[in-house]
C-alpha cells in the first residue's frame, strides 16, 4: 500500500469536486435551478449518478445533493487515511471522482460542449448495444483505456496493434505538454474509429466519465440491476467488465483520483513508469489496483495477465495481422493495391458439402493471375469456392458456413470485403501486398478458421481461388440454383413444421435472466441469429447457448404458448419467468436482453403497435424516443406492450399475429420502413392488404398521437377496424 498514491488521489478528487461545484453554481446563476440537464443518447440521464446514487437528474438544482454526497466522501486531511490498510480512503474518492467529474462534464454539454475533431465525448446507448453481440460472443473480450501519450509514435502503434490483436477495444484519452496519442496515431496513418476498435473520446482527463458511464451502463442495461444497487452494480462491472487502464508516463494527481475511480469498479490500472509505487492487494484482480510495467513490449500480455481477460489470438499463418479489431477497416482507393467485384469485375463465393473422399484437407489450388500480375490500382475478376466435408455436416449447413466468408476475410489486416454470394466487393491494400499477401492466404484463412469455429461439424476444408474470368462465370452460373433452392428452403419453413425450438442464452453474461426462444418465423431479437443458426450452433457445441427445446403440447396455439418452451424457458431463466408466449406482445411476451435491433410498442390511441429501430433518436407518437424505452424492456424483463425484435420479425407471418399480426402496425422510422418495404409489401399482399405500406405512418407524418391518428384516418388504416387492442 502506497501513502503517496492515496494522498495524490485524494488530492486530485479534491481538485475535481470543488471544479463541480464551481461550474454548477455557475450553471445555475446562469440558466437557473430547474435548467434541464443531460447527457445526449442515453436513457439513464446521468449514468454513474443514476446507478450509483440511485438520482434521476433532470433538473440543475438536483445537482447540489451530489456535490454535497461527493464532499462527504473526502477526509478534510488526506493524512486522515494514509494509516489504512487498505484501499478505503482512495476508493471512497475515487467515487467522488467520478460523480463530480459527471456533474462537470453535464453543465459543459449544457453550455454547448462538442467533442473534438475525431473524438466520442459522451458515447450513446445505441454505441453500447452494438458492441454488445461482440462482447457476449467473445470477439470482443474487453477494453482498455489509455491515459496520455506514449513516450514514442511507435509505441503507441505498437501498444494499440497488441490490443487489436486480441480483439481489445481502445478509448484514448487525456493528454500531456498538449499531446495526445490520438496524434501519434495520425501521424503514423492508423486508421481510428469504432470499426478498427481504436476510439479517440477526448483529450481531458475528465473524459474517463464517458469509458466509466459506458461500463455502468452495462450493468443496468445487460445485468437487469436497478439504479441505487451500487453494491451489484459495481460487482457487475468487476465480474463481468473486463477493462483495464493503461498509463505512459509520470501520473499527475487527477489520473491518479480517475484511476482511483475505475479501481472501485474492479479495473487496474498499468502504469510505465519507473516511479509509479505499486498498489497491489489482491480481491478484485490478479494484481489488483495500481501495476507497474516498464517493457513496452511486455505491457500489454501484463494487463492481459492482470485483468484475467480471457482472449483467444488465432495462429494463421498469413503476413499481416488477423483480428476481429480489423472487421471494420476501409482500404481506401488510393491505398489499394487491387479490388474485386462490385462495379468493376465479377466476383462470387460459394460454399458447398463435399463427400470426404472427394476433398483432401488444406488444399488451397490458386488459378489464373495472382495479385502480382495485376495493375496497381486495377480491378480483378475473383471466385473462391470452399468445399466442406464432414460426419456431421449437413446440407443445410451450407449457407450458415458461407456466410462467414464475409467476416473470415475482413479480419486480415489490410483486406477490406463486403457482401456474400455473387454480390461480393473486396480490396487488397497496397500495405497487405507489401506485407507478402497474396490469394492463397485466403484459403489459408478460410481453412484455419473453418475449422475452427465449426470443428464440430467441418473434418475437411479445401479451397479453390480463381481469377480466370472464365471459371469466374461459369462458378456464378453453377451457383445461382444453390442459392435459389436456400432461399425457397429457409422462406418455406414454418414454426408448425417443426416440434423444435431452439433457446439462445449467449446475452446471459449481462442479462442473467433473459432466455431467447428463436423459431423458423421469429429470429432472436439481436438479428444475428435464426433457427437454422440455432441448429448449427447445437451440432457444433451440444452444451452451448443454443440448445433444441421440444415445443411440447400447446397450451394456447394462437399466442405460441407449449408446455416444453415453458418449462425451458423457467429453467433457463433461473427460475424467474414463468410463461412465455411467441407470438403475444400483451400475453407473457418474451423478454428482453438489450441487444435488440428495434422495440416494439403499443398505441393505444390507434388501436395499433409502433415499432423504433435503434439508430432512429427522435421522438416518437408514445412521447418516449428509443432510449427512455430501452430501459424499460431491456435487463431481461418481460414487459406487456412492449417487446424487443428483430427488424425482420415485422415481415413474419407470425408477428404479433395473436394481437392480428401486421394490420396492427401503424408507424415505423421513413429509414425502417424503406430498408424493409420489399418484405413489408410481400408480407401485407399476402393478407390482401393493398397499399398497406403506404398506409404505415413515419416521422414525416406524425411523431405525436394526435398527428398519428388524423394520418391513419385520412388513409382508413385497418387496425382502426379491428378489434380493442386492450
Amino acid at each position: 500500500m502506497s501513502r503517496s498514491v492515496i494522498s495524490a488521489v485524494i488530492r486530485g478528487a479534491k481538485g475535481f469536486v470543488a471544479e463541480a461545484q464551481a461550474q454548477l453554481q455557475q450553471a445555475i446563476a446562469k440558466h437557473g435551478p430547474d435548467q434541464k440537464v443531460e447527457f445526449p443518447g442515453t436513457a439513464f440521464q446521468l449514468p454513474m449518478i443514476h446507478a450509483l446514487m440511485g438520482l434521476e437528474i433532470r433538473k440543475l438544482g438536483e445537482l447540489n445533493a451530489v456535490v454535497e454526497h461527493c464532499r462527504g466522501l473526502l477526509p478534510e486531511d488526506p493524512a486522515e487515511r494514509m494509516w489504512l490498510p487498505y484501499l478505503g480512503g482512495g476508493i471512497d474518492s475515487g467515487i467522488a471522482t467520478l460523480l463530480a467529474t459527471e456533474i462537470t462534464c453535464s453543465v459543459r454539454y449544457l453550455n454547448g460542449f462538442k467533442p473534438e475533431e475525431g473524438c466520442t465525448g459522451f458515447i450513446s446507448d445505441t454505441i453500447l448495444r452494438e458492441l454488445g453481440i461482440q462482447l457476449v460472443d467473445g470477439r470482443m473480450p474487453g477494453f482498455a483505456a489509455i491515459l496520455g501519450p506514449a513516450p514514442t509514435e511507435d509505441i503507441a502503434v505498437h501498444t494499440v496493434r497488441e490490443l487489436q490483436k486480441r480483439s481489445i477495444l481502445t478509448f484514448l484519452m487525456a493528454g500531456r505538454d498538449g499531446k495526445t496519442m490520438k496524434q501519434q496515431l495520425d501521424a503514423k496513418g492508423v486508421e481510428l474509429g469504432w470499426d478498427t476498435y481504436i476510439v479517440p473520446v477526448g483529450s481531458d482527463t475528465h473524459c474517463g466519465i464517458y469509458i466509466l458511464d459506458w461500463a455502468i451502463r452495462g450493468a443496468l442495461t445487460f445485468g437487469g440491476h436497478k439504479k441505487g444497487d451500487w453494491r451489484n452494480c459495481l460487482k457487475y462491472c468487476r465480474e463481468r467488465v473486463f477493462a483495464f487502464g493503461i498509463t505512459f508516463g509520470p501520473i499527475p494527481d487527477d489520473w491518479y483520483a480517475v484511476g482511483a475511480g475505475a479501481i472501485a469498479m474492479g479495473f487496474p490500472v498499468i502504469s510505465d513508469h519507473e516511479s509509479t509505487p505499486e498498489v497491489r492487494p489482491t480481491g478484485v484482480t490478479t494484481y489488483e489496483a495500481l501495476v507497474r510495467q516498464t517493457d513496452h513490449s511486455q505491457l500489454v500480455p501484463t494487463c492481459i495477465q492482470v485483468r484475467g481477460v480471457k482472449v483467444k489470438v488465432e495462429k494463421i499463418d498469413i503476413p499481416v495481422s488477423y483480428s476481429p479489431a480489423f472487421e471494420g477497416e476501409r482500404v481506401r482507393r488510393e491505398d489499394m493495391h487491387v479490388q474485386f467485384g462490385g462495379k468493376y469485375s465479377s466476383s462470387i463465393e460459394l460454399l458447398e458439402m463435399a463427400d470426404a473422399d472427394k476433398i483432401i484437407d488444406g488444399a488451397i489450388e490458386v488459378r489464373g493471375k495472382d495479385i502480382d500480375g495485376a495493375k496497381e490500382g486495377g480491378a480483378m475478376d475473383l471466385g473462391v469456392h470452399v468445399q466442406v466435408a464432414g460426419r456431421k455436416m449437413k446440407k443445410d449447413f451450407e449457407g450458415i458456413l458461407e456466410r462467414q466468408i464475409h467476416r473470415y476475410c475482413n479480419e486480415a489486416m489490410g483486406f477490406m470485403h463486403t457482401g456474400q454470394r455473387d454480390q461480393v466487393w473486396s480490396r487488397i491494400s497496397k500495405a497487405a501486398f507489401a506485407a507478402g499477401f497474396h490469394l492463397k492466404h485466403v484459403g489459408v484463412i478460410l481453412h484455419a478458421k473453418l475449422h475452427d469455429e465449426y470443428g464440430g461439424i467441418v473434418d475437411k476444408v479445401s479451397v479453390t481461388v480463381t481469377t480466370d474470368p472464365a471459371e469466374v462465370k461459369a462458378l456464378v452460373e453453377r451457383s445461382r440454383p444453390v442459392f435459389n433452392a436456400r432461399d425457397e428452403r429457409v422462406a418455406g419453413m414454418t414454426d408448425e413444421s417443426v416440434d423444435t425450438f431452439y433457446s439462445c442464452t449467449l446475452c446471459q453474461s449481462f442479462a442473467p435472466n433473459h432466455v431467447c426462444m428463436i423459431t423458423p418465423e421469429r429470429l432472436g431479437l439481436c438479428g444475428a441469429y435464426n433457427w437454422l443458426d440455432g441448429q448449427a450452433s447445437y451440432e457444433i457445441n451440444p452444451t452451448g447457448p443454443n440448445q433444441p427445446i421440444a415445443k411440447g403440447a400447446a397450451i394456447d396455439a394462437r399466442a405460441g404458448e407449449f408446455e416444453g418452451v415453458n418449462k425451458a424457458v423457467f429453467d433457463m431463466s433461473n427460475r424467474n419467468v414463468e410463461r412465455f408466449a411467441a407470438y403475444s406482445l400483451m400475453q407473457n411476451p418474451m423478454t428482453s436482453c438489450g441487444c435488440f435491433e428495434c422495440i416494439v410498442a403499443m398505441v393505444p390511441e390507434a388501436n395499433g403497435v409502433m415499432t423504433v429501430n435503434r439508430e432512429y433518436g427522435g421522438e416518437t407518437p408514445i412521447g418516449m424516443p428509443f432510449s427512455t424505452l430501452a430501459g424499460s424492456v431491456g435487463g431481461g424483463l418481460q414487459t406487456p406492450g412492449f417487446l424487443g425484435v428483430g427488424r425482420l420479425y415485422l415481415s413474419s407471418r407470425k408477428f404479433i399475429s395473436a394481437e392480428g399480426g401486421l394490420p396492427r402496425l401503424v408507424w415505423l422510422p421513413k429509414e425502417l420502413k424503406e430498408a424493409i418495404r420489399e418484405k413489408l409489401t410481400r408480407r401485407a399482399e399476402e393478407l390482401g392488404l393493398k397499399d398497406f405500406v403506404d398506409k404505415i405512418a413515419d416521422e414525416t407524418v406524425a411523431t405525436s398521437s394526435e398527428q398519428l391518428l388524423e394520418f391513419l384516418t385520412k388513409v382508413d388504416h385497418p387496425a382502426l377496424k379491428m378489434d380493442p387492442l386492450i
